[in-house]
């Protein structure tokens, strides 16, 4: 990536002429608006990333398998004790994005199992505690086992998805202390800790607006975490999880529902919450076809019908996002990505 400067510098030098720079100017800047158009998603950069996963898997299973068949703790702690050291080659020096991702998840899972193994095993010999009083320990030392390998992790490698699983494992925390007193409002619970996580996304999306940089990165994964929170909770709302039958109220609903979904969605040039609420509307429209007899196979006509409307969106994502953001108010788009 050249500078501006550094272009001038080298129209001074008789590098280049103005046409030529400018020609560059305007392709860069073109690049640059079609990238985020297309959401730029920095996972694979090449083959070898494919390739350095399927290796690091290999190892990690077969340390796992050897270091298990000794002990269940001693195949944790081989597991988390490789994927750390395959991460200061491969992601703290080498900055490859798939090992990365594949490498914290790996990490994430061996501490956690062993934090609820720890638990549990404490709630038994210290309190006695029956199979549900070991079985809830375990679920709170995995939960807390995940959130303190997160930050362990973030603080080492800065890998954006771990991000996004420590605060999963916080609200598993959460969710488990409270479990006494939401259980008849968990939907309320989720959709709660959905805005929150939502926030959080676009409080790292504020920092990266050109979207080039890590912290995008962690955003997308933010985002990845927050839609299904936020989107179940609201189609429960429709009554979709407990109807027998689908009624016409109940997929207008659920259409005029992921119309305000696609506008957000488009307002924060994210795609997360459209993808979550997908599988609501297929299943919706197909039920209700299907009830009225229009046609046999209504499941194939939804999907027709559905695909055909998101890929005209997608041909059109930047025109639709300019028409949205000028409904916007001012104060407000000016804190959206461009």
């Amino acid at each position: 990536m050249y500078s501006q400067e550094e272009i001038d510098s080298a129209i001074e030098a008789g590098v280049l002429n103005q046409e030529t720079a400018q020609a560059l100017r305007e392709h860069v800047e073109g690049l640059r608006k079609l990238s985020n158009e297309d959401e730029p998603f920095r996972l694979i950069v090449g083959f070898n990333d494919v390739f350095v996963v399927i290796a690091c898997l290999l190892l990690l299973g077969a340390v796992c398998v050897l270091g298990a068949s000794l002990s269940p703790w001693v195949g944790a702690v081989a597991t988390a004790g490789a994927s750390w050291g395959l991460g200061e080659c491969f992601v703290r020096r080498r900055r490859m994005a798939l090992p990365a991702v594949v490498l914290s998840l790996a990490f994430l899972g061996a501490v956690a199992f062993l934090g609820g193994a720890l638990l549990g095993a404490f709630a038994v010999v210290a309190f006695h505690a029956g199979k549900e009083g070991q079985t809830a320990a375990t679920s709170l030392g995995m939960a807390i086992g995940a959130v303190l390998a997160a930050w362990w992790h973030w603080r080492r490698f800065r890998t954006p998805i771990t991000v996004a699983a420590g605060t999963g494992a916080v609200l598993g925390v959460i969710l488990f202390l409270l479990i006494p007193l939401i259980k008849d409002y968990w939907p309320v619970f989720l959709f709660v800790a959905g805005c929150g996580t939502f926030a959080l996304a676009m409080a790292w999306d504020a920092r990266d607006m050109a979207r080039t940089g890590y912290q995008s990165d962690v955003a997308f994964w933010l985002h990845l975490l927050a839609a299904p929170l936020l989107v179940h909770p609201v189609f429960n709302l429709v009554g979709l999880m407990t109807a027998t039958e689908i009624h016409v109220g109940q997929a207008l609903a659920v259409l005029v529902l992921y119309l305000l979904i696609a506008l957000c969605s488009l307002a924060i040039d994210r795609r997360a919450l459209m993808v979550s609420a997908l599988g609501y509307v297929l299943y919706t429209l197909s039920a209700w076809i299907n009830q009225s007899r229009f046609i046999s196979d209504s499941f194939a006509l939804t999907a027709l019908v559905m695909s055909t409307a998101l890929l005209t969106l997608s041909m059109f994502w930047h025109p639709c996002r300019v028409a949205v953001m000028r409904l916007l108010p001012r104060w407000l788009a000016r804190r959206l990505p461009a």
